[in-house]
């Protein structure tokens, strides 16, 4: 397994269900398991719920208990938001999927165990479990929604696996602007001002020079001045006809 097993006790809702494909795969989660869904399976509207992630929800298998859909596996964590008062260790998301990555890399299988929409895991299903996982959330409102879960798990995992790379980087794609360009542009800026009467006579130096600093601090690239330059010859164009009007 190149990546951990979701498995959800008896699931109820097929949007939950749906949503929590959704969230695997948006992750690189492929492997689902439902042990013993409500009223059977697969349910009416669970693959619109999953917007596309069908593939997650075609290769799903069905078990009818815990104990079985974990059989050939080597090492289970089972998320709770309350205490279960088992003697097992207890991480938070980040940590439990770093040792999680470290035990897939060296060829166990792994399972992220999920519990029911209103009353999560049995403490019966929690002994099965090496560990339980439990979330950072408030006091005042800690119950998660079961995709929700499987989510900040998925999440985990890919950064904990190194395999959360940003999809876009946003860096220029137009280089810096060279010296000889910005001072081009700032003669036209201050050319058009001035032909627009924007500068009183006493202040034009200093107005000018502030002008300047504000387009130094804004770093511009090449295609940055070719629109500003751009944008100022459309001014001076309405101008100079507003002039000989």
């Amino acid at each position: 397994m190149s990546a951990p097993v979701v498995i959800l006790v008896e699931p109820q809702l097929a949007e939950n269900i749906g949503m929590t494909a959704r969230a695997m795969a948006n992750f690189g989660l492929s492997e689902l398991r439902l042990v013993a869904p409500k009223n059977g399976w697969p349910k009416k509207g669970v693959r619109e719920a999953a917007s596309g992630a069908t593939f997650v929800l075609d290769n799903a298998k069905v078990y009818a208990t815990v104990p079985e859909a974990i059989a050939d596996l080597n090492y289970v964590l089972a998320t709770t938001a309350r205490e279960r008062g088992q003697m097992k260790r207890v991480y938070g998301p980040d940590e439990a999927m770093a040792d999680v990555a470290t035990r897939i890399g060296g060829g166990q299988g792994v399972g992220l165990m999920f519990g029911r929409e209103r009353v999560g895991l049995t403490n019966d299903e929690v002994s099965f479990a090496d560990a339980i996982v439990t979330f950072p959330v408030t006091e005042a409102f800690p119950s998660l929604n079961l995709a929700q879960a499987v989510l900040l798990m998925a999440y985990e995992w890919r950064r904990a696996a190194g395999l959360a790379s940003r999809r876009f980087s946003g860096e220029m794609l137009s280089p810096p602007a060279p010296r000889e360009a910005l001072l081009s542009l700032f003669a036209s800026l201050e050319e058009t001002l001035d032909g627009a009467g924007f500068y009183p006579p006493e202040k034009k130096a200093v107005i000018a020079r502030n002008m300047r600093d504000m387009l130094h601090r804004m770093a511009m690239t090449e295609q940055d001045v070719r629109t500003f330059r751009g944008a100022l010859k459309a001014l001076s164009r309405r101008i100079d006809r507003g002039d000989r009007a």
